[in-house]
């Protein structure tokens, strides 16, 4: 489940983590209201509330909104209501809404915030491993994946078992690899700790900051936060259950969360299906450095069986921009057979007419192949990820 980002520094604000003062508006005249509750000079932040990441380089669809960011700075009391007219009820479309883009229904002032330097925070987990994973790049206000994508080594990657803390070691690990001194290290060690108990205590699958603000005294503050939280979990947080906003989701999206899956769209053309965060971090990754993209992923998890698998397959198959479609499978809680089940029980009802390439590593993978291939469905297996992705782009070429 996704929450917008005024929800997000509530949350961690609730936790310990600095936040600037806001306030979310839904008229221009409320918006003004905010603003001058918040200070009588500027500047202020502008930021249009949707469930998407790089807002910032995202655009407006409207010829009124004069196709501008979801994020702006503004320096005029006389402009907050102007530039908040110019966002509510527009579509704001980001790399990662798709060409739809997403209403805007609601804006988030903000007092502005000079950090003396910024970087981005993520966790997610990683269930190959299984650990949770601390991301940290200088590069700020972009996707993490195009910066994977782009230059790994802009990266910082630590992994840190369930259950553990940051040792300060790995905090002097972030701050070496951010050029900064050991002076920062008790303000990082407070915030990174903060962070962790704020996403193991509510079974988070990710938490984004991007950026973290630096301040001149050295402390941390959240300039921007995004959470998705471990639908399967939410039971155990009726409050956050409460954040949910189905204004905001599509029908696949909806659907995806009613099998217990992780779902989510963007604007590209490949369908990828993985079981675990890690694997569809790898794909993502992969895709676009081999001039892909991808259309959407599904995230099966453990703990289902063929008609789940063979409903997240429909999923996949009934997005429109889905042309070929990525499997990429390592058993255990998992069992292999049961994708081949799901994908024969999917097909049987809405056909195959998008090339399909699929990786299966574990449990009952023999079982699966011959399944398959007793089928006769043009289904092409690969050994690994890499070649995967290789042989799909080759298959879509041929399919165009």
């Amino acid at each position: 489940m996704n929450i917008h980002e005024y929800q997000a520094k509530k949350i961690l604000a609730q936790h310990g983590i600095s936040i600037p003062a806001g306030g979310i508006a839904y008229t221009p005249s409320e918006a003004k209201r905010v603003a001058l509750s918040l200070t009588s000079r500027g500047p202020w932040m502008l930021k249009a509330q949707i469930q998407s990441g790089a807002r910032a380089s995202g655009h407006f669809v409207e010829r009124e909104a004069g196709h501008k960011s979801g994020i702006r700075q503004v320096t005029q009391i006389s402009n907050i209501a102007y530039e908040t007219t110019q966002m509510l009820n527009n579509t704001l479309v980001t790399e990662q809404t798709g060409a739809e883009g997403k209403l805007v229904s609601k804006v988030y002032v903000e007092a502005f915030k000079k950090a003396k330097h910024a970087f981005y925070a993520g966790m997610v987990i990683d269930s190959s491993l299984p650990a949770v994973t601390l991301l940290v790049s200088e590069i700020i206000n972009q996707s993490i994946i195009k910066v994977a994508t782009t230059d790994e080594s802009k990266i910082l990657r630590i992994n840190l078992k369930f259950g553990e803390e940051f040792s300060k070691s790995q905090i002097l690990e972030v701050l070496d690899f951010l050029n900064l001194d050991k002076s920062y290290l008790a303000n990082f060690s407070d915030f990174f700790a903060k962070l962790y108990h704020t996403f193991m205590s509510l079974d988070a699958q990710m938490i984004e900051i991007n950026p973290v603000g630096i301040l001149r005294d050295k402390s941390l503050i959240a300039l921007d936060a995004k959470i998705n939280f471990d639908d399967n979990a939410l039971f155990r947080h009726p409050d956050v259950l409460r954040l949910q906003d189905d204004y905001e989701e599509s029908a696949r999206t909806l659907r995806a969360k009613k099998f217990g899956f992780q779902y989510s769209e963007f604007d590209g053309n490949i369908g990828c299906i993985v079981n675990g965060d890690g694997l569809a971090l790898e794909a993502l990754d992969l895709i676009q450095s081999k001039g892909g993209s991808m259309a959407c992923f599904l995230n099966v998890k453990g703990g289902v069986d063929k008609d789940k698998i063979a409903a997240g397959i429909k999923i996949i198959m009934t997005n429109p921009r889905v042309e070929g479609i990525l499997i990429n499978v390592l058993g255990g809680f998992l069992r292999c057979n049961l994708i081949a089940d799901g994908i024969l029980a999917a097909t049987q009802e809405v056909g195959m007419n998008v090339p399909i390439v699929l990786r299966l590593e574990g449990t009952n993978k023999e079982e699966a192949k011959s399944i398959l291939a007793q089928s006769n469905l043009p289904i092409i297996f690969a050994d690994n990820m890499n070649g995967a992705i290789t042989i799909l782009l080759k298959q879509m070429e041929i399919n165009d």
